[in-house]
C-alpha cells in the first residue's frame, strides 16, 4: 500500500505544539480576561446562559465579543484561503501563525491598559485563525482548539486496542495522548507563568508558534 503523504503542518509535533498553545490562550483569557475563553465558544455559550439565568446580565458582553470576534477570524482567514488554495498551503499556514503571534505581541503590550473587551476580542479573533487554517493532523480530522473529541477517541481507540489487539489504534492512542497532553501543559504553563508576568504571559503562545513556523513544518 502507497505511504499517504503528510501534508504541511499536519505532523504530531505541529499539531502538539498548536493545542498548546490553544491551552495558553484559554487559561489566559479565563484568569486575566474576567472568565471566559478565547477559543472554547462552547463554554462562552454555558457562561452567558448560566449568567442571563441568574440575572447577571452585566457580564455577558464579553462572551458575546468572543463569539463575534471568533466569527470574523474564521471571516478572515477563510478570505485567506480563497488567495492562497492548497498548492500554497505552506505560505497560507505560515501566513496564520504570523498573523496568530503578531496578535499575541500586541495584546501583551496593550494588556492591563485597555478594556478586556479589546483584549478578549483579539485574542478570540486569533484563536478562530487557528481553527480554520489548521484541521487535519496526520490525513485525519484535527480541531486544536477543544479535547472533547480527543478524549472520546482517546478511549475508543484503547478499547479497539485491549478488545481486538489493533495495533494502529494503539499507535492513534498515542498520538492522542500526546495532543491531549501538551494542551494540558499549555494550560499548566499559563496558570503558572501568570502570576509573575500577568498579561505578558501570552507572549508563551507567541513563542510557541514561533517554533512551529521554524522547526514543526
Amino acid at each position: 500500500m502507497e505511504k499517504q503523504v503528510i501534508g504541511p503542518y499536519e505532523r504530531l509535533l505541529s499539531g502538539a505544539l498548536l493545542v498548546m498553545t490553544a491551552g495558553v490562550l484559554d487559561s489566559y483569557t479565563y484568569i486575566q480576561d474576567g472568565g471566559v475563553f478565547a477559543g472554547l465558544q462552547t463554554g462562552n455559550l454555558i457562561l452567558t446562559g448560566l449568567r442571563i439565568g441568574r440575572g447577571d446580565y452585566g457580564s455577558i458582553v464579553q462572551a458575546l465579543v468572543s463569539l463575534v470576534m471568533f466569527a470574523v477570524g474564521v471571516a478572515i482567514i477563510r478570505v485567506v484561503q480563497y488567495h492562497y488554495p492548497s498548492e500554497r498551503a505552506v505560505t497560507r499556514k505560515r501566513l496564520t501563525l504570523s498573523f496568530e503571534i503578531v496578535i499575541f505581541v500586541v495584546v501583551s503590550v496593550i494588556a492591563g491598559h485597555v478594556s478586556i473587551l479589546l483584549t478578549t476580542g483579539l485574542l478570540a479573533l486569533a484563536a478562530a485563525s487557528q481553527l480554520q487554517e489548521f484541521r487535519r493532523l496526520k490525513n485525519t480530522p484535527f480541531t486544536p482548539l477543544m479535547m472533547t473529541g480527543n478524549v472520546r477517541t482517546l478511549s475508543e481507540s484503547l478499547l479497539d486496542f485491549v478488545a481486538q489487539g489493533d495495533m494502529q489504534a494503539l499507535k492513534k492512542a498515542g498520538d492522542i495522548a500526546t495532543l491531549i497532553g501538551a494542551f494540558f501543559v499549555g494550560a499548566l504553563l499559563n496558570g503558572y507563568l501568570i502570576q509573575y508576568l500577568h498579561g505578558q504571559s501570552i507572549l508563551v503562545a507567541a513563542l510557541i508558534l514561533l517554533i512551529t513556523i521554524l522547526y514543526a513544518k
